[in-house]
């Protein structure tokens, strides 16, 4: 019989000890399994996952310090990873193996591993085996509450950006007690569908300025008029706090008397960026954009950054004060570390010409408005 044949092949390797010979050997019996796998009955199939656990027993201890044994096994994982007929002992000895490399592979893909595989592996191995669990296309809550429970951040935030990731309401409570001290989490969290409604009004509730705001720009149409609605009863029927009826007299005046004394500059605007003065901080930028409140304004209420960028390129600001400005949108909190990334990176790419050009449209378009429009 083949199958016998296979087993007597693998004895031989075995005892001759070769590491070349066990490659050899490894590999071949792998393609064959591969290229015969729909073909085989239970008891077969059986008999292959004796023959390969064998096999990876005795490569796995070369691997410790033989590279193209460790390269063999990732190999390995790759190809039975989408292989329905996979022996199970074979697919969880590759998913407990310490080297990621060979482990990623059967821990994204493979649906030998059960939940209760899953579960074991979540509460024993480390951050980068949970992290490709976490990658899988569906996870029962069981699977979710066992990652979660192991407080990795990196894996939370990989968890709650998964649509296939169930969380239970245990689940959500850890994600809200993470999210305190990470907006980006919060953000995530918060717009996840099945997220219920209490939670998402307790997560806002406990949220900063910040992280509403994000929150809100993110939400997907189905969901906007509920996270909107949460907002609101969480500020007490407030809106936003850069939207609250301002008086720029009083700031226009100071800022015009601080440009006539030679007192206005970056490090002007960084100071009242930094301590929350929004109608300084506006009138300020307004005077070293040389553009006005009623251009300004409207770019500092917008839920999207970039707009906000060009009067700051056109003033010729740093990065930092840049930023300092971003925030100062906000009653309280900061910016995310992913959105203050990006809106670095559309600044670096924002020339002084076209940052001009805009302001100078935008200018027009403000004068042109009709009175009560600005």
């Amino acid at each position: 019989m083949l199958e016998q044949s296979i087993a007597d092949e693998v004895e031989a390797a075995i005892k001759a000890g070769s590491a070349q010979k066990h490659l050899e050997t490894f590999r071949r019996v792998t393609d064959l399994f591969l290229t015969s796998a729909d073909g085989f009955n239970g008891e077969q199939i059986e008999l292959f996952g004796d023959v390969l656990e064998r096999l990876i027993r005795t490569i796995e201890l070369r691997a410790i310090a033989d590279v193209s044994a460790r390269i063999a096994l990732a190999e390995m994982s790759s190809q039975l990873a989408s292989v329905k007929q996979a022996p199970h002992a074979v697919i969880r000895r590759l998913a407990h193996n310490e080297d990621i490399s060979v482990a990623a592979p059967v821990l994204t893909e493979s649906a030998r591993l059960s939940a209760e595989d899953l579960v074991e592996l979540a509460q024993s191995k480390s951050e980068a085996h949970l992290l490709a669990i976490s990658g899988r296309w569906w996870l029962a809550e069981i699977v979710t509450d066992a990652l979660l429970a192991r407080h990795y951040p990196s894996v939370s935030r990989k968890l709650v950006a998964n649509p296939g990731a169930k969380v239970s309401t245990g689940g959500f409570a850890v994600l809200l007690a993470q999210a305190e001290h990470d907006p980006e989490l919060a953000v995530e969290t918060g717009i996840r569908v099945d997220l219920p409604a209490h939670i998402r009004r307790q997560l806002l509730r406990d949220a900063t300025e910040a992280v509403r705001t994000r929150l809100l720009s993110r939400a997907p149409p189905h969901l906007f008029e509920e996270i909107r609605g949460a907002i609101a009863a969480a500020a007490d029927g407030a809106s936003r706090e850069m939207s609250r009826v301002r008086d720029f007299a009083s700031a226009k005046r100071y800022v015009t008397l601080l440009a006539k004394n030679g007192q206005l500059n970056e490090g002007a605007l960084m100071s009242f960026a930094r301590q929350r003065k929004y109608e300084e901080t506006v009138a300020a930028l307004a005077e070293l954009s040389r553009s006005g409140i009623d251009v300004i304004r409207p770019l500092m209420q917008s839920l999207r950054d970039e707009g906000l960028l060009v009067p700051c390129r056109v003033a010729g600001l740093s990065w930092e004060t840049v930023a300092a400005v971003l925030d100062s949108r906000f009653a309280s909190g900061n910016m995310g570390p992913h959105e203050l990334a990006m809106a670095k990176s559309q600044y670096a790419k924002l020339t002084l010409d076209n940052a001009q050009r805009m302001l100078r449209f935008w200018q027009v378009k403000a004068t042109d408005a009709p009175p009560g429009m600005n």
